[in-house]
């Protein structure tokens, strides 16, 4: 057996799974999200490590398995943010979430400047003010003691599997999202780091290693902590957009989307994308594939936002659905643009909801919301559509694959069917799915992914219904275009 372990950016859950990809038991805990000043989006590193501890016991002992039956774990972990560790042995700062916009004027500068252009011909990606490498300069201009007590850089899961080995690692589809690893050779490069004035910190990068390779094995420590048995291999697990691999995403023919915090929009290609059309191509977790990405923080998070803020009387995300399925496609023409935690479009955008009138209901307003967080992500498809030639299927994973409702409204608004896999913990899995594959269990991703992963069922897009859509994403467009000159003042 084997346990995969989700770090996201509002909980953090382990998950138990035999080698055939079923589950066996699961326990989650959600994370506290410190915001000391506006855009800045924190998580104390140690309660977070002890939060994780907490989450492999429990899943352990829910499931009484003997934890000799459990040969490996791995993690994955939400990408971009950035979780310090200090000279002194010690979390230099609270971790930094991929929510965070403190840094936002550096990519700006930067595009300015010219710094942008001669990044990409190494990194073959645009530079996102929550990446670790605006985020490194932001702390070098606005906090050097922080700064300067830097011994190694991680991102959230591999702070984590840092914590359960005592071996420091950097893992490659992790790191390739960060603008600080060269694409074309998949190493670090001083040039690079010099280009953004980061010689200083080249040395606390750490080691690289792959999705599937040993990074170590529990301590002592972390098998008291934990439950684990000293000695179980730890893997590198995975960047979390890579855990379509738990899609069976192991081959060119579809997109996976995957609707959560983040809206993750990407396909695989053995060549990455350089007309500068995407956002994103960052390393694979299979050898010799890109992930080609089209993301932003303006998925399913802004739902869980307006339930917890509007409606403390629905107590789950179906009840939320209900909501939203009394109400026709037709019905109502709002437009909710989902940018609480950040946008597509500007920076400085925000959340808005537009053509409210006084018989508009609360159903009305919950269809309005989960439109509004499929048109964002069409925007970012419509990028990735250009650059293929055939797209078999939209493969849709997190919060939206749990309904049959949003499934639906993908079709409908992407004009493509939606095909939808069997696990509800995909982050989780495909940790697992790396796990076994560091254990011997199988040969390679794909070989897991036949074993473990299944598509469950396809929804087809309803024509008459998409031909409406059509016409209210043009209106969501120009309205994000008319409000470009007003952002700056918010």
């Amino acid at each position: 057996m084997y346990i995969g372990v989700d770090n996201g950016g509002t909980s953090c859950k382990a998950v138990l799974f035999d080698a055939n990809g079923v589950e066996i038991a699961s326990a989650s805990e959600d994370l506290v999200m410190l915001t000391p000043v506006g855009g800045h989006t924190e998580r104390d590193m140690e309660e977070l490590w002890q939060a994780n501890c907490r989450i492999i016991r429990r899943v352990i002992e829910q499931s009484r398995v003997n934890p000799q039956k459990i040969k490996g774990i791995a993690c994955s972990g939400h990408g971009k943010g950035l979780y310090l560790w200090g000279k002194d042995d010690k979390p230099a700062m609270n971790g930094i979430v991929s929510t965070d916009g403190r840094a936002w004027m550096y990519p700006q500068k930067w595009a300015k400047d010219g710094t942008a252009d001669k990044v990409f011909d190494k990194t073959f990606q645009s530079i996102l003010a929550s990446q670790p490498v605006s985020l490194l300069c932001w702390l070098r201009d606005n906090r050097p003691d922080v700064f300067n007590n830097i011994k190694w850089i991680f991102e959230v899961k591999d702070y984590i599997r840092f914590r359960m080995t005592g071996e420091a690692y950097a893992e490659l589809t992790d790191i390739s999202g960060s603008n600080l690893l060269n694409l074309k050779t998949r190493q670090y490069d001083r040039k690079l780091l010099d280009m953004f004035a980061l010689n200083a910190v080249y040395d606390a990068l750490p080691p690289l290693k792959r999705s599937f390779d040993v990074c170590g094995y529990i301590s002592g420590e972390a098998s008291a902590l934990t439950g684990l048995i000293e000695g179980t291999v730890v893997a590198g697990g995975m960047f979390d957009i890579d855990s379509c691999i738990a899609m069976d995403i192991t081959n060119e023919e579809n997109i996976a989307v995957i609707a959560g915090t983040w809206s993750i929009n990407e396909y695989i290609s053995k060549e990455p994308v350089l007309n500068k059309t995407v956002m994103m191509n960052s390393i694979y977790c299979m050898d010799d594939y890109y992930l080609v990405e089209e993301c932003s923080p303006t998925s399913a998070g802004n739902m869980a936002w307006f339930i917890e803020m509007f409606m403390p009387d629905v107590e789950s995300y179906s009840e939320f659905m209900k909501l939203a399925e009394a109400v026709e496609p037709g019905e109502q023409n709002l437009i909710f643009l989902p940018f609480l935690y950040g946008s597509n479009y500007d920076p400085q955008a925000k959340a808005s909801l537009l053509g409210l009138d006084s018989h508009h209901t609360r159903n009305h307003v919950a269809r309005a919301i989960i439109e509004g967080i499929c048109f964002c992500h069409k925007v970012h498809i419509e990028k990735l559509l250009k650059n293929r030639e055939k797209t078999n299927a939209i493969r849709l994973a997190g919060g939206a694959a749990k309904s049959l409702l949003w499934a639906q409204l993908f079709a409908d608004i992407m004009e493509l069917p939606v095909e939808l896999v069997k696990t509800d913990e995909l982050g989780a899995l495909a940790s697992a799915m790396a796990a076994a594959v560091a254990a011997g269990e199988y040969a390679d991703f794909p070989e897991a992914a036949k074993a473990m992963t299944e598509v469950k069922s396809r929804v087809e897009p309803n024509p008459e219904t998409y031909k409406f859509y059509r016409k209210k994403f043009g209106l969501y467009k120009q309205i994000t275009q008319c409000l470009e000159d007003s952002w700056k003042e918010f």
